[in-house]
């Protein structure tokens, strides 16, 4: 008899990974660095979000997500829950975005800041010198603190946005205390005699509130500043590169834009115009500023075979040259990359504010609790105003957060006078 053998039927092939998305996106609304660890945070525990890395100093947020689970969209829904708005499209497309609302952003805080100063200053002189001078002072003192109020509403928004999710923030230490001072001081403006009748004094603490705001809005514009200034170095980098360019092909003269230019273009350069790209020179003999390459203030002889590069300025004849390097590749693109990624990474100084960032808020939290229990159950009388006047000074010492606002600041600026360099 003859054996057929049955073949062990193929196994069936796996199915292919979906390939994951990883892309950098610009970030709006961070103001501290613990504002970082909660977008991170709340982004990596949404279904489909593979890793995500946020960067304060940079406004920044490298995602990477599978787009068969999630899309771009849900995510930049999912960072508006707490606060936060994704910026999508091209790098030049982001970052004027960005720039534009930083700008807008700069122009808000000077005015609110000014508002704010207007009024904080005769609540600071009212409540430090002249406390219950005369008549329905408290009634002054909580009409001239609600402006301030509302110039500092977004401390109020922020921090209920990410308390409806679990999360905090320095915004969430902001409202906190003054709000505590300021509900407490209004007790005690609508119904002095609460305490009045119980022999405690009906303190009110108005000026703790405003000035709080004030600064930590004055604070904020500093930086906000800062980031502009920085992004105006990154800007002349870039500015350092002509739009157009005057090629030659076929034996005739055409204008392109600058992303059109390839390898091996002839390139035209007149006198005064700015060098394209990283090349070499084919027929005719210049002067060439280079200062903004190399630093060099005498500018350098050119003729044939002598090297060129992008942002360089013809300062006179005229020449032709052949494109050697485009785009990233010139000197000058890898100068910007790395100005860039200076930007993007984070220093070992900023890993620690972000670990520290990622508890401080509600450590701080929990001291200022913990203060007031002491306070109300083991300290002199009256308990209550010493709890509460306590709890909120935990608070508002630790709002500025020097590691939160001053570190991210430092980085930018020395960033921003690095690439200036």
């Amino acid at each position: 008899m003859e054996t057929t053998l049955l073949s062990a039927p193929a196994p069936a092939p796996e199915a292919a990974q979906p390939a994951l998305i990883e892309e950098s996106y610009g970030v709006k609304g961070m103001t501290c660095a613990s504002c970082a660890i909660s977008l991170q945070t709340y982004l990596e525990a949404q279904k489909g979000v593979s890793t995500v890395s946020v960067n304060y100093p940079n406004q920044s947020a490298f995602i990477s997500y599978d787009p068969t689970l999630i899309t771009l969209e849900s995510i930049g829904k999912s960072a508006a829950e707490i606060g936060y708005e994704i910026i999508t499209g091209t790098k030049e497309e982001q970052q004027k975005t960005l720039d534009d609302k930083n700008d807008s952003r700069l122009a808000d805080l000077k005015k609110r800041v000014a508002f704010s100063a207007i009024f904080t200053l005769p609540v600071f002189v009212l409540s430090m010198f002249f406390e219950s001078a005369f008549e329905y002072q408290h009634w002054i003192l909580l009409a001239l603190s609600l402006p301030v109020i509302w110039g500092g509403r977004e401390f109020y928004a922020n921090a209920w946005k990410k308390a409806k999710h679990r999360q905090l923030s320095m915004d969430t230490l902001v409202a906190m205390s003054t709000g505590i001072a300021l509900f407490f001081s209004i007790f005690n403006t609508i119904l002095p005699e609460y305490f009045l009748s119980r022999g405690i004094p009906a303190h009110v603490y108005y000026e703790s509130a405003v000035i709080i705001i004030t600064f930590i809005l004055f604070g904020r514009y500093l930086e906000e500043r800062a980031k502009s200034r920085t992004s105006a170095s990154i800007k002349k980098l870039i500015g350092l590169k002509p739009k157009t360019v005057t090629i030659i092909r076929n034996g005739e003269e055409t204008v392109v834009n600058l992303k059109e230019v390839k390898v091996g273009d002839l390139i035209w350069i007149r006198p005064g115009e700015k060098i394209p790209v990283d090349g070499r020179v084919k027929k005719g003999t210049s002067v060439v500023d280079e200062s903004a390459i190399n630093g060099e203030p005498l500018p350098v002889q050119k003729s044939k075979h002598d090297t060129v590069f992008a942002g360089t300025v013809n300062s006179s004849g005229s020449f032709r040259m052949i494109a050697d390097k485009v785009g990233e590749a010139t000197m000058l693109g890898q100068i910007i990359l790395l100005v860039q990624h200076a930007q993007s990474s984070k220093p070992p100084v900023q890993k620690l504010v972000d670990k520290i960032a990622a508890v401080f808020v509600p450590i701080v939290i929990a001291i200022s609790i913990a203060a007031f229990a002491g306070w109300y159950f083991w300290g002199p009388a009256p308990g209550i105003t010493y709890a509460i006047l306590v709890m909120v000074t935990v608070l508002i010492i630790a709002c500025p957060c020097a590691l939160g606002l001053a570190t991210p600041t430092a980085l930018m600026v020395g960033i921003g006078k690095g690439s200036e360099n």
